[in-house]
């Protein structure tokens, strides 16, 4: 298995095209089997050439991609390169020997309804489940139904890893650039699934760091928090507003200023873990507080008895998740693993804006993996696993590294 990848500045289709294509001959052993391409919103009005031009210059029996609101690629001296703001084009090109590569569009009209059967999904995407297959999945945001889709793929295919993101948009039109084979879409999902010797592993950086204690949710009605109180010894239930306070007393003052714009919740996903470490929770935002009843309304649904924690979101915050992540997954990679390739689905408010330097996150990721071929997109939405179970994130920076088993 090999993966190589290229990345154009050129503000030309056909230059950043030509460009891609020349860096990445002779890289590969054998005719590559999978493409994927991200391009830079600045070429919108060029979308619709951009496949029946790489196919001229790249014959490739399968591609997918999307647009970026911002293109991860690596240059010509194999250093990675998040470019932000500027045309550029990131193509990644794979010899997968063994491995059926299965693309995938369908719309959110497509969908089977979330009551049906895993075979409905299957015979949706066209891929048995006994495969076993891997997911790259790039999604329009308005119109893909995205997390049912993602809940609908979990179902039938629970052993699978989906990785990916949204796709950006043009301001102007709301429409998003999506590419599968020989077709441009501007809605739905396209994707691929990689089913055989392909093991795809998932790094999902959610930047962000607990603060106070875990509490257990006693009551909640849809995503309207009511009331927590103690998971250990069951003490009488508060309202989340009123611990919320108490906890704002026992923060340092910085702490304090960057919870005023920057405080999130954790939701366990493991419900029998007895330890829980910062990767074990799902990151939501706080919507709004009612003041009255103490109720807290969060970005997602809630029921009683998860396990909850605040945490708060920073660039160093970003950074010490990130390098964590990194670090366990060199501890927890089985002896000789070799990673080909990999790709990066990073959240546009991440990036320079937030660590105030170019190209950190992948600089970090290439530095416990140096010399892979990294590609990617700067995205309004990340899809990755936390636990057994794949969600639409915001503020992350997902990864997938592809690897033989």
């Amino acid at each position: 298995m090999v993966w190589a990848n290229a990345v154009s500045t050129s503000p030309s289709l056909e230059g950043a095209l030509r460009d891609v294509v020349a860096q990445l001959e002779g890289r590969l052993p054998a005719q590559p089997d999978l493409g994927l391409v991200f391009i830079s919103s600045s070429f919108t009005s060029e979308f619709a050439r951009l496949l029946p031009l790489l196919h001229e210059l790249l014959p490739l029996p399968a591609v997918v991609g999307c647009s970026g609101g911002g293109i991860v690629g690596m240059d010509a001296q194999g250093q990675p390169q998040e470019l932000e703001d500027t045309p550029a084009l990131s193509l990644t090109v794979a010899s997968l020997p063994g491995v059926s590569v299965q693309t995938i569009h369908v719309t959110g009209d497509d969908l089977p309804d979330l009551d049906s059967p895993p075979a409905a999904w299957s015979e949706l995407i066209g891929v048995a489940p006994a495969n076993n297959p891997q997911f790259i999945l790039m999604a329009d945001p308005f119109s893909s139904r995205v997390t049912d889709l993602l809940q609908g793929l979990d179902f039938a295919y629970p052993g699978g890893v989906k990785i990916g993101g949204l796709a950006s948009v043009d301001g102007f039109n709301r429409h998003s650039g999506l590419f599968c084979d020989r077709t441009y879409y501007t809605e739905g999902m396209v994707g691929v699934a990689l089913s055989g010797p392909v093991v795809l592993d998932a790094i999902v950086a959610q930047g962000c760091r607990p603060i106070g204690p875990v509490y257990r949710v006693d009551q909640a009605e849809r995503n309207i928090l009511l009331a927590l109180g103690d998971p250990d010894d069951g003490d009488l239930a508060r309202p989340p507003l009123e611990l919320l306070q108490d906890l704002f007393e026992t923060l340092p003052e910085d702490e304090r200023k960057l919870a005023q714009s920057s405080l999130s919740i954790g939701i366990a996903q493991d419900s029998f873990k007895l330890t829980l470490d910062p990767g074990d929770f799902l990151i939501r935002t706080l919507l709004g507080v009612d003041p009255k009843l103490g109720a807290i309304a969060v970005g997602d649904r809630l029921r009683p008895g998860q396990r909850v924690q605040f945490h708060l979101r920073d660039a160093r915050t970003s950074a010490t998740d990130l390098e964590q992540l990194l670090q366990g997954y060199q501890r927890q990679s089985p002896a000789g693993t070799s990673p080909a390739g990999a790709l990066m689905f990073a959240c546009m408010g991440r990036g320079e804006g937030l660590y105030d330097q170019i190209n950190f996150d992948s600089s970090l990721f290439t530095q416990y993996l140096p010399g892979l071929p990294l590609g990617g997109f700067f995205c309004g939405g990340e899809i990755g696993p936390v636990g057994q179970t794949t969600f639409l994130h915001g503020f992350t920076s997902v990864f997938g590294i592809c690897r033989q088993p």
